[in-house]
């Protein structure tokens, strides 16, 4: 069994060390822990960079400067070995924390407790780091703030919870013979979804989620789709309206896919390629070849899956149709 506590512990010492940062140190900071071919990719408006000067302009110097005091809650935390290509990786769900006193992206600040929902992933490499992703629900915090970019949405406006179990915080390495067995209702899942999109049905019976699903199971998507309780709520308030508003679906793989314990995780950049064609989010269709990034996290309990946690980069998917609900809310609340 592959230690990977180390690794964990690098993570750990990287989030307490930019907890303790401030705008003018951050950058050094980041540049501690990182390597010198490091590579984060970050959605939308922050985009791929390339150093700890990078990413620190692109989100943590205009984060701290609006947020105060920035706070890491931390949900699920795991580490693990890539199926991909063999290598390791820790991952890091959650929410951040902090008084929202200086507007931030366009957003009009709140002068109140607000929250940004987060997701991160960190490639380690001679204990360095040495890619990262960052997804997180901006729209969420729009929604704090009292905008909504977006038509009604389908799902549940809720303050995402952790696990169900609260034991997502996976510090000590856990049995290899768990993980393992996490992997296999995954990807039985994730079979199960190429097949329908090159089926191109929009709607399926419940029987293809319960091969890899329990009938409770628990569904938490980005603000702007909302989150779902039980298959067959599931199927109505998320699933349908995806598949029947997008079509000639294309998955194009994942850069990560791991388990750690009950607890799996993966993300792709993008993961799909498709062209709306009306419905989903409520808005028009059009003749868009359009990428989607996708975070998930998923949590096993027993022989099927039980949670899934979701972050889509819906700001990118809406910006490369021509809608850019950052400048747009920036022109219409300045």
């Amino acid at each position: 069994m592959t230690d990977h506590s180390s690794n964990k512990q690098l993570i750990l010492d990287y989030f307490d060390a930019i907890e303790k940062s401030t705008t003018e140190d951050i950058s050094y900071t980041i540049d501690q822990f990182i390597a010198d071919d490091y590579h984060w990719y970050g959605v939308y408006p922050f985009e791929e960079q390339e150093n700890a000067q990078g990413v620190a302009k692109a989100f943590w110097i205009p984060f701290l400067s609006a947020w105060s005091p920035v706070r890491r809650r931390q949900d699920v935390f795991m580490g693990g070995t890539s199926e991909i290509d063999g290598t390791q990786w820790v991952t890091s769900m959650g929410h951040f924390q902090g008084l929202f006193d200086n507007d931030w992206l366009g957003i009009p600040a709140t002068g109140k407790l607000a929250y940004l929902r987060y997701a991160e992933f960190h490639n380690i490499k001679d204990g360095k780091i040495v890619r990262s992703s960052f997804f997180c629900d901006i729209i969420g915090v729009m929604h704090q703030a009292g905008i909504d970019p977006l038509p009604m949405q389908t799902g549940a406006s809720v303050i995402v919870p952790g696990p169900k179990t609260h034991d997502g915080i996976q510090i000590a390495n856990q049995p290899e013979s768990e993980s393992q067995k996490t992997m296999a209702v995954l990807n039985q899942m994730i079979a199960d979804l190429n097949e329908l999109n090159h089926s191109g049905e929009g709607r399926y019976p419940p029987e293809i989620l319960e091969r890899s699903w329990h009938s409770d199971m628990s569904w938490y998507g980005p603000a702007g789709i909302g989150s779902t309780y039980t298959i067959r709520r599931y199927q109505e308030q998320h699933s349908y309206p995806f598949r029947e508003g997008l079509k000639d679906k294309v998955y194009n793989g994942h850069i990560c896919r791991y388990a750690d314990g009950d607890y799996a995780c993966f993300f792709g950049w993008p993961n799909l390629t498709h062209t709306p064609t009306g419905g989903f989010l409520g808005l028009p269709g059009n003749d868009c070849r359009v990428d989607m990034r996708v975070v998930d996290v998923y949590r096993r309990d027993g022989d099927k899956l039980a949670e899934n946690w979701v972050i889509i980069d819906l700001p990118w998917w809406l910006k490369q149709q021509g809608v850019d609900i950052l400048e747009r809310c920036k022109n219409i609340t300045s």
